[in-house]
């Protein structure tokens, strides 16, 4: 049975083939028990909910934790609607699912010494996750937390007894850093107050527990590192000395051979535009070290085994992740070859250290999870087993399109020559000219990746359209300079990036200018918003997915807790002068340049950018008879996490750019 009720697969089909109306009484249906509310959003044809079927059960698995004696993996899968926990205990074993949830597992930690399991969970997308003790044994999941708060960041002592959290328990707006015993949740207890608008997370414990690896963040340019003495509460100092122009990450504490915290491991872009690896020891007026000199790339994620005698990271060579090991004793590094070109994320060493697990994705597969053993006969290389197969919905992986690399030219220069902007183009198979979407990633401070997509192996095979994933100034991955291009009165600039990748479509042959449609969520949902104000005469549509539609209304709307973080990227709209320019540039407050139909996709529960942004925006449309089509889902957040919902989307996507391109 179809998932939307309606009219005949005949019937439907003629709607398809009807040209898009607008009217001032919206045509509003419910779907999926009621929980997603569909205005003037023509019923789907039966072709195109079978044409989809296959790209909306693809699969994937990521790396959560090894067991306690690291015998088998714990890895988040979804076999029904949502993420839940699994374990495997062999390469390509079945995957035995141990939670059974109605909403999706986010953070899952295993305790030090028993295989009981920390995790996240929030309700309809809200974000407002609570704390769960979860026993694999039984199945049983007790909450841990107070069941109002923001809970996130957690974080276990080696000796399992304590649990370290941000939460936002004490006022509902804090960042501040808790810690509990998980068997007396009553114990809970404030150790790291955030009261400067910024967000505390804790980071590592050392073996002893007496000091706590906390790292303060401020905005992407700017982060600190505190290290605390539990037992006194004092802040020992910040390691290294605070630089407002730099971002410092923590990481680990190192120990000597006796065990006891003698310096700290962070990433710090200082002495270069990218985040170096380095050290520096504990001890007052120590230099710091940097141990990736050679490596002109971000490092992205760093692991230490339990005994600290091994290490690894990742660096993102123009999207690409590279994995190394790294010793401690000598500070040295080497690459791992064996690994599949993709992203790789997730780093874990078994509990031993002889064994590094982590998921690998590429524009060819989904997310799965790899083991490199380690350990074997002296000077033997890594050996690599991946240990699960994702389902594809019986899809040829060999057909799914690779993208190339490319990067075009944009509006100002660097040393005497156009910028060049970077972006992933995937092209389908057989000759042009292909119409075209542009996908356009958030963040801002984020970064489109080469990752599997099943939506644009879609697009790619059922539309024949080409999909370019641009990073447009203010992305990350490409130095600090970059990320910071967009920054306050330059937000426009990154607007112009995708005007000037319409000038470069219209230079291949194989790419119809004519044709094009941008998509984009949240801060891409903005940037969508942008170009259609912007770009009309030169697109055919646009989707918009939890976007920004003003950022003053937005700056006000955010959750609180967040409020401050985003204010030091978009801009402080208290300031008068900001806040004129803020509404100068919103799209709703330019939304007669808009010519072009939308569609406009909403969690009702949202709260980064909250369902009024999407509200206002489709009034406004709708007063200027633009065609908008709108889908709210009232029990998802910031996007669509419930497979259900995802199914519909797409569906109405598919039809929306198959009218319109």
């Amino acid at each position: 049975m179809s998932r939307i009720s309606g009219a005949s697969a005949a019937m439907a089909l003629v709607l398809w083939l009807l040209p898009t109306v607008t009217s001032a009484q919206v045509e509003r249906r419910l779907v999926n028990d009621g929980q997603v509310v569909l205005e003037d959003v023509p019923e789907i044809p039966a072709a195109i909910s079978e044409a989809l079927r296959r790209y909306q059960n693809v699969r994937s698995a990521g790396v959560l934790d090894w067991n306690g004696d690291g015998s088998g993996l714990y890895v988040a899968t979804r076999f029904d609607e949502v993420n839940q926990i699994h374990r495997i205990d062999r390469p390509g074993g079945a995957r035995r699912q141990l939670s059974w949830f109605d909403e999706p597992v986010g953070q899952v930690v295993r305790q030090p010494g028993s295989e009981r399991l920390a995790f996240t969970r929030d309700s309809g997308g809200g974000e407002f996750a609570q704390i769960f003790l979860f026993d694999p044994a039984d199945g049983e999941a007790r909450l841990i937390s107070d069941g109002e708060s923001r809970n996130s960041g957690l974080l276990w002592s080696h000796d399992g007894s304590r649990l370290a959290f941000t939460s936002t328990r004490r006022d509902g707006r804090a960042n501040d850093i808790w810690i509990m015993a998980p068997d007396d949740p009553g114990s809970a207890r404030m150790v790291a107050p955030a009261d400067d608008g910024t967000l505390w997370a804790p980071i590592a414990f050392d073996r002893a527990g007496g000091r706590l690896l906390v790292q303060q963040y401020v905005s992407i340019a700017d982060s600190r590192i505190q290290v605390l003495d539990l037992a006194s509460g004092r802040q020992v100092r910040p390691l290294p000395e605070p630089d407002s122009a730099s971002a410092d990450i923590a990481l680990a504490f190192s120990h000597d051979a006796a065990g006891v915290a003698d310096g700290l491991y962070f990433l710090t872009d200082r002495q270069g535009e990218f985040n170096q690896l380095a050290w520096q020891s504990l001890r007052p007026g120590s230099k710091i070290r940097i141990l990736t000199a050679d490596i002109p790339w971000s490092i992205t994620e760093f692991a230490l085994s339990d005994d600290g005698r091994r290490g690894a990271f990742l660096s993102n060579e123009d999207g690409i992740s590279r994995l190394y090991l790294f010793d401690p004793a000598s500070g040295d590094h080497r690459r791992v070859e064996a690994v599949p070109n993709g992203v790789i994320g997730g780093l874990r060493f078994d509990p031993k250290g002889e064994r590094l697990a982590f998921t690998v994705n590429n524009a060819r597969t989904p997310s799965d999870a790899y083991v490199l053993t380690l350990a074997g006969a002296p000077g033997a290389s890594p050996v690599l087993e991946r240990w699960t197969y994702s389902e594809v919905g019986g899809l040829d992986p060999e057909r799914f399109v690779e993208p190339e690399l490319v990067h075009y030219p944009s509006f100002d220069q660097v040393d005497g020559a156009a910028r060049r902007i970077p972006a992933f183009v995937y092209r389908p198979v057989g000759p042009g000219p292909h119409p075209v979407v542009i996908s356009i990633h958030g963040g801002p401070e984020a970064q489109a990746l080469p990752v599997f997509s099943s939506t644009y192996q879609l697009w790619l095979a059922r539309l024949g359209a080409a999909v370019i994933v641009p990073n447009v100034r203010g992305s990350a991955g490409y130095g600090k300079t970059y990320v910071g291009l967009d920054d306050g009165y330059r937000r426009e600039d990154s607007v112009r990036d995708i005007g000037a990748l319409l000038d470069w479509i219209a230079t291949q042959p194989d790419l119809d200018a004519s044709r094009v449609a941008l998509y984009g969520g949240s801060y891409g949902g903005y940037m969508v918003l942008a170009g259609a104000v912007h770009y009309s005469d030169r697109l055919k549509a646009a989707v918009d997915i939890v976007g920004i539609s003003n950022f003053v209304t937005f700056l006000e709307n955010t959750q609180d807790y967040r409020r401050d973080l985003r204010r030091v990227e978009y801009g402080d709209e208290r300031d008068p002068e900001m806040r004129a320019f803020l509404q100068r540039i919103s799209p709703l407050n330019q939304v007669e340049r808009i010519r072009i139909p939308l569609l406009v996709a909403q969690g009702n529960n949202d709260p980064r950018v909250p369902v009024s942004e999407s509200e206002q925006i489709v009034a406004a449309l709708r007063r200027q008879n633009v065609p908008v089509w709108y889908m709210n889902a009232l029990n998802e957040g910031h996007g669509f996490r419930r497979k259900e919902n995802q199914d519909v989307f797409s569906e109405v996507v598919m039809l929306f750019l198959s009218r319109h391109l």
